[in-house]
């Protein structure tokens, strides 16, 4: 069969394998850009941050209208209709799908709609129509799909995924989250907020695993006070469907519980969408997890093949995603792109309150080798955040001890996302705490709480101190 050549292909539309293809496009004409989803846009514009971060802006405004007496408010009623917010959502979706799928049909670029998988190292295999292509380079960016343990009773056809939580127009009675990481609690509160009963059930001792215990620590304790009941350190066990509910079987310290529902959302995490793509024979490798191994450029082992962004790692984070596919494609062209600096990373999760980090992390900094000096500072004895009512949570800064440099930061507050990119630009130019005092912190402002820290880690590193 006589196959169809590009310069470069790329399979999956989404933030990496658009980046990509843009990159690409920068210096070749024949690029095609191959996706077999039913909707075109990727992952984070139509089943992830966009959406999600859509309701949860919402059911943010609900809950600070039922707060309403704390600041002196007479707000008779403050209810989620949950019509309109699904309404509201799908707009403001559609505006982001349109755009990107402008780009994506652009005459810049092939796109083909079909599934792609390779039958060697240098050719793929389109079904249903049978075509074949081949090209200089490939670009493997095909996202994640749903984790479907293995438990005993659990049917997929009659539980929640985050895609069904994103399309809700109803509101549930109640639900029982399975998981603890971003996604189920992100999820979990919103639906908290709407008025839905919810409980959470993480198997590991603490959710949020991927962050500090403290920062955990803090948001079970917001959760909790917002009605949610969470059950940490489990084992699952069971999943039992009745007509009208859902009960889980569960241990806790090795004693029996469950819990019923009228709902269950599955949020134990996501693997590579990988299973089909045919990467053995393409000759690509994998770890232990699923995700391709790649060198910093996102090369793989097959050196014609690329990959970023989820199928990649290794964090899951759609800024990254983008720079991993320019590198990629700015790689694969003959360039020598600078690496993506992953120590100056950022991280955000949108609970309320929110969690932020930059820069390395602790346990991080003391395996390489790092001498720390650490501070923090609490937002219930922070003048603005007082006045806010939002007194959940602490800004910590750390730094190296021999050169001062900061080397990290966590906040776990209101608008900790918006916060943590004041320290993330002074930790990308490596600044010491001595630079980040030079900035003007105005008064009274939230961002004006990383002085408090970053003042006690310059005092405690200065030559002249007492």
């Amino acid at each position: 069969m006589t196959s169809e050549h590009f310069d470069y292909i790329v399979i999956g539309g989404g933030s990496a394998g658009y980046a990509a293809a843009r990159t690409a496009r920068e210096t070749h004409d024949r690029i095609a850009i191959i996706d077999s989803a039913s909707e075109l846009g990727g992952l984070c514009i139509l089943r992830g941050c966009m959406p999600s971060k859509t309701l949860l802006y919402s059911a943010e405004i609900l809950h600070q209208s039922q707060r309403g007496g704390l600041f002196g408010l007479r707000i008779a009623t403050a209810k989620a209709n949950m019509e309109a917010i699904h309404a509201r959502k799908i707009r403001m979706i559609d505006e982001f799908k349109e755009y990107r799928q402008e780009q994506l049909h652009s005459d810049r670029f092939t796109l083909i709609r079909e599934h792609a998988h390779f039958i060697d190292e240098h050719t793929l295999e389109l079904k249903p129509s049978g075509r074949q292509l081949t090209a200089n380079h490939f670009m493997i960016a095909t996202g994640s799909a749903v984790n479907w343990p293995k438990i005993n009773g659990l049917q997929p056809e009659r539980t929640w995924t985050s895609d069904d939580i994103l399309d809700l127009d109803f509101l549930p009675a109640s639900v029982t989250v399975l998981g603890g990481g971003i996604v189920a609690c992100e999820l979990a509160q919103f639906l908290q907020r709407v008025g839905t009963q919810v409980t959470l059930i993480q198997r590991s001792p603490n959710i949020l695993k991927e962050f500090s215990a403290e920062a955990s620590q803090c948001i079970i304790e917001a959760l909790r006070d917002e009605g949610m009941t969470i059950y940490t350190d489990t084992s699952l066990q069971a999943v039992e469907y009745m007509k009208n509910s859902v009960r889980v079987h569960f241990t806790q310290n090795d004693t029996p519980l469950s819990v019923e529902s009228a709902h269950l959302f599955n949020a134990l995490g996501r693997h590579p969408a990988t299973d089909q793509l045919g990467l053995k024979v393409a000759g690509v490798k994998t770890h232990s997890n699923g995700q391709i191994v790649t060198t910093q450029y996102q090369q793989t082992s097959n050196p014609n093949v690329y990959a970023g962004g989820d199928v990649a790692g290794p964090h899951e984070i759609v800024h990254l995603a983008i720079m991993q596919g320019e590198v990629a494609a700015k790689h694969a062209r003959g360039e020598s792109p600078e690496p993506i600096n992953y120590q100056a990373r950022t991280g955000v999760v949108f609970t309320d309150p929110q969690i932020a980090t930059v820069g390395i992390n602790i346990p991080e900094a003391i395996e390489m080798g790092y001498d720390l000096e650490i501070a923090d500072y609490p937002f219930d004895d922070h003048g603005k955040s007082i006045l806010m009512e939002a007194k959940y949570g602490y800004v910590k800064a750390w730094a190296d001890r021999k050169t001062g440099v900061i080397l990290g930061a966590e906040c776990v507050g209101k608008d900790a996302g918006e916060l943590i990119h004041s320290m993330a630009v002074g930790i990308a130019l490596k600044a010491t705490a001595s630079d980040f005092l030079k900035t003007h912190w105005y008064h009274p402002t939230l961002s004006e709480i990383w002085s408090y820290p970053i003042e006690d880690i310059a005092q405690a590193l200065s030559p002249n101190k007492k």
